[in-house]
C-alpha cells in the first residue's frame, strides 16, 4: 500500500528565517538549519517512512514569496515520480493570481495553497474569491489552513465557520482542502462536512498518535471519505508521523483512503503504485 503527503514544504532559507517560526521549531525542537533540510535528505525521509509521494506547497504571503513556485517546479523536475506541486500566489494582485492558476494548474501544479493566517485575511475575504474561481475553471482543489494556528498569529482566519463555510456558499464546485485537522472547533468541521460533498480535511501539523480522539471519532464516521494524511514536513517527519498507524484502529477500507485513495481522487493522480483506488 502506498502513501501520499499532500502537506509539506521543501523549505529554504527565506522561509527558515521567518519570525514567527520560532514558536515552531520551540514545539518541534528543531533549530532552523534542520527546518531547510536539502531536498535529498527530504527523500530519504520519505523513503524512511514509505511515502511514495508528497505534494509540496508553494508560499506567498504580503512580505512576498517565501517559497516560490518556480523553486517548487525545480525540486519536482529533481524527482519527478515523487513530488507533485501546491502552487502559491499573490492575494494583492488578484488578476495576476487567477493568471496563475490557470497558467499553470495541470499535471505538475495539482492545486492550490492559500495561508490565511499567513495574510491576516480570512478565506471569505473579496481577494481570494478570483482565485476560487480560477480553481473552479482549472478543475483544481483549493488546499488550505483550518484550526488554530501554531506560529504566534491569529487563530481566528482558521475557524471554519463562518468562513470557510460562506467560500463554500458562494462556490459551490470549488474542492476545498482544510489542512491542520481543524482543532479545536471539530464540530464546525462536522458540519461543514454534512452540509458539503466537495469539503475534505487531512491530517497534517500532527503525528497520528497526537490526533485528538474527536477526529478519529470523525475520520472513522462520517468524514471516513474524507480525510487524508499529510506531515507538514519538514516540521513533522514522516516517520514520526506515521508511527501509531496500526493503533488508529482504522478498517482496511479507511486505511487505505486515508493514506493515499482519497488524496488520489481528490487531486487526480494517476494510480502510478497499481493501488486500487475505489470510486
Amino acid at each position: 500500500m502506498g502513501t501520499i503527503d499532500v502537506w509539506a514544504q521543501q523549505v529554504g532559507p527565506r522561509m527558515a528565517r521567518e519570525p514567527w517560526l520560532a514558536t515552531l521549531l520551540r514545539w518541534t525542537g528543531k533549530n532552523s538549519a534542520e527546518m531547510a533540510p536539502g531536498i535529498d535528505h527530504t527523500l530519504a525521509r520519505m523513503d524512511a517512512a514509505g511515502v511514495d509521494l508528497a505534494l509540496l506547497s508553494a508560499w506567498y504571503g504580503p512580505g512576498g514569496p517565501l517559497i516560490t513556485n518556480d523553486e517548487v517546479r525545480a525540486a519536482i523536475d529533481h524527482a519527478p515520480t515523487r513530488f507533485r506541486g501546491l502552487l502559491g500566489v499573490d492575494l494583492r494582485d488578484p488578476v495576476g493570481a487567477a493568471r496563475t492558476v490557470r497558467e499553470l494548474a495541470g499535471d505538475t501544479f495539482v492545486g492550490v495553497r492559500v495561508v490565511p493566517w499567513l495574510w491576516e485575511l480570512p478565506p471569505d475575504h473579496r481577494l481570494y474569491y478570483p482565485v476560487y474561481t480560477a480553481c473552479v475553471e482549472a478543475g483544481v482543489p483549493l488546499c488550505t489552513q483550518i484550526g488554530h494556528t501554531g506560529p504566534l498569529k491569529s487563530s481566528e482566519t482558521g475557524r471554519p465557520i463562518p468562513y470557510l463555510e460562506q467560500v463554500l456558499l458562494d462556490f459551490p464546485d470549488l474542492v476545498v482542502v482544510g489542512g491542520h485537522v481543524g482543532f479545536p472547533w471539530l464540530d464546525e468541521v462536522t458540519t461543514l462536512t454534512v452540509k458539503f460533498p466537495n469539503f475534505y480535511v487531512d491530517s497534517s501539523a500532527y503525528a497520528l498518535d497526537r490526533l485528538p480522539p474527536a477526529f478519529l471519532d470523525y475520520a472513522r464516521t462520517l468524514g471516513r471519505r474524507r480525510v487524508m494524511f499529510g506531515t507538514n514536513w519538514p516540521m513533522i517527519d514522516p516517520v514520526r508521523a506515521l508511527r501509531d498507524l496500526e493503533h488508529l484502529e482504522f478498517d482496511d477500507d479507511l486505511h487505505a483512503d486515508f493514506l493515499e485513495g482519497t488524496a488520489r481522487r481528490v487531486f487526480r493522480l494517476p494510480d502510478t503504485a497499481g493501488a486500487k483506488v475505489r470510486s
